[in-house]
């Protein structure tokens, strides 16, 4: 049973969302203000968190900063509506994925399993060597020059796909359902967010090559 934290101070919707994942067979935690979230988040290990942007005491974004500090547990931001600087805000700081408030019950649930079936198929491939990087996917964890990489879950699953097509175009409608579980939408910048990120924390080749090379429009290739 897969252990989900929902830190939302709208106690209505939090126990009706509660309702929901439970009868989803979710065991579910729920805070109702920031600090009390990240005390959660930090003291015990939860496979999801659903984290809402706008917290007392400690806003979301503070939250999920806090949190990346010690911990790489995959979060779903929840947003209000149209407001895409919290989106891109989210992402740059290691959000997993984000979901627009309001939203379908149904659409809550498939975001949910989409990032859980991603964290389980990490099991599944044995321990990956390329170049300077090495992928251990049962400790879902990567070193490059022999430095662990402080990675989110996203960003590794994004990186072992890249190498698993080492040499070839992936393109971004692929990497969005394999990395992200849902197809790639007009405007949606996650997957690039993403990338951005992982390119950040990934150190420079020796040759001073580029690892990623972005088909602008298609997708990216991971440079043999």
């Amino acid at each position: 049973m897969a252990r989900l934290l929902l830190v939302d101070d709208d106690q209505g919707l939090a126990e009706l969302l509660g309702q929901l994942l439970e009868l989803e067979g979710f065991d579910l935690t729920l805070a109702h203000d920031g600090a009390q979230g990240l005390n959660y988040a930090l003291a015990d290990d939860f496979d999801l968190i659903l984290l809402d942007v706008m917290l007392p005491k400690l806003n979301g974004f503070e939250v999920l900063r806090q949190l990346r500090e010690q911990k790489h547990t995959p979060v779903l931001m929840l947003t209000a509506r149209g407001d895409d600087i919290d989106r891109v805000v989210g992402l740059e700081m290691g959000a997993d994925d984000y979901l627009s408030k309001p939203f379908n019950d149904r659409e809550l649930v498939a975001r949910v399993r989409a990032i859980l079936r991603r964290i389980g198929n990490h099991t599944i491939t044995a321990e990956q060597h390329h170049d300077d990087i090495s992928i251990d996917v049962s400790r879902q964890e990567a070193r490059c020059q022999q430095q662990v990489l402080p990675l989110t879950d996203c960003e590794f699953a994004l990186l072992q796909a890249l190498i698993e097509h080492c040499g070839e175009m992936i393109s971004k409608e692929t990497l969005n359902l394999q990395v992200l579980g849902k197809r790639l939408m007009p405007f949606d910048r996650s997957l690039d967010m993403h990338l951005s990120n992982l390119r950040k924390k990934l150190p420079e080749r020796e040759d001073g090559r580029p690892r990623i090379k972005t088909v602008r429009g298609k997708g990216y290739i991971w440079l043999a």
